[in-house]
């Protein structure tokens, strides 16, 4: 009898030891699978902290490649040959562009100023193969700076400076030293235009009225004039057109302050006069 009671309890022991070391190891194991979920769901958090930076890098290369293409899809190329200034329009991937729309009774306008904007001419190149326009030229040597006006259809496009140089470029250009005109009445092959300015205030609508002292302006390229304005580097282009009625009266803003060159363009008897002004505004 007390061999069996001795076996029982042995027995009993045995187990409840077997039993505590199992639910020992159970819960140590399922603490080490906590541990383990935890640093598999820390790395993925980090994953995707990582993968978020990736994307915000993405993100702001797209944005500054769509600030990039504002700038325009299409390139104009010049070239000087024989007496004749060749402009080509091609598009950021190199194909020639020839779709553009009549812009005042022309499908391109070239301006071009030389270096110190004592010189201006406004051109009128022809096409007869597409994306190419030509056009004689009379320039003395020197550095210039043209500017292609056109309207291409479906496309984006700024007028920017094209340099380029006439002759032999021998590195001593003359830049523009602009002093503003104490006087805005010009006198031009017996023609007198005299300009009044609204505001010479930076980020305000101006208006640009000139008194032709009673002579009327031909209709020219489809308007009573044309008025193109550059700052002083010769890097912003305006190109303006009279607003509506019959005087030359035209409007634009400046969103920068410094010295402008001003030509205003009048046709008398079927001859073009331009009549150059410098403003500064402030």
């Amino acid at each position: 009898m007390k061999k069996w009671m001795v076996s029982a309890i042995a027995y009993l022991l045995v187990v409840m030891g077997a039993y505590y070391a199992y639910s020992s190891y159970s819960e140590t194991g399922a603490e080490e699978v906590s541990h383990t979920d935890e640093a598999h769901n820390n790395d993925e958090k980090t994953k995707d902290a990582a993968s978020e930076e990736v994307s915000g890098h993405d993100d702001s290369h797209n944005e500054h490649e769509s600030e990039t293409s504002v700038e325009g899809d299409v390139q104009p190329l010049i070239q000087l040959e024989n007496e004749e200034i060749i402009i080509t329009l091609k598009n950021n991937n190199g194909e020639i562009v020839s779709d553009l729309e009549v812009n005042h009774e022309k499908l391109l306008h070239l301006i071009v100023v030389s270096s110190d904007l004592k010189e201006y001419k406004h051109l009128h190149p022809e096409t007869d193969e597409p994306g190419i326009f030509k056009v004689k030229h009379n320039l003395k040597p020197g550095e210039y700076k043209a500017f292609i006006d056109i309207k291409p259809k479906d496309l984006a496009y700024n007028v920017k400076p094209v340099p380029f140089v006439i002759g032999e470029d021998h590195g001593d250009h003359e830049h523009n030293s602009l002093e503003p005109d104490s006087n805005l009445s010009k006198q031009i092959g017996g023609h007198s235009a005299s300009l009044a300015l609204s505001s010479f205030k930076v980020n305000e609508k101006i208006k640009l009225k000139f008194n032709l002292n009673g002579e009327v302006p031909e209709q020219y390229l489809g308007a009573l004039g044309h008025v193109v304005i550059l700052d002083e580097k010769a890097e912003k282009y305006i190109h303006v057109h009279p607003l509506e009625g019959n005087e030359p009266l035209f409007e634009t803003e400046f969103t920068n302050p410094g010295i402008y060159k001003i030509w205003a363009e009048f046709q008398f008897d079927g001859e073009v006069f331009v009549f150059p002004y410098v403003i500064e505004i402030k």
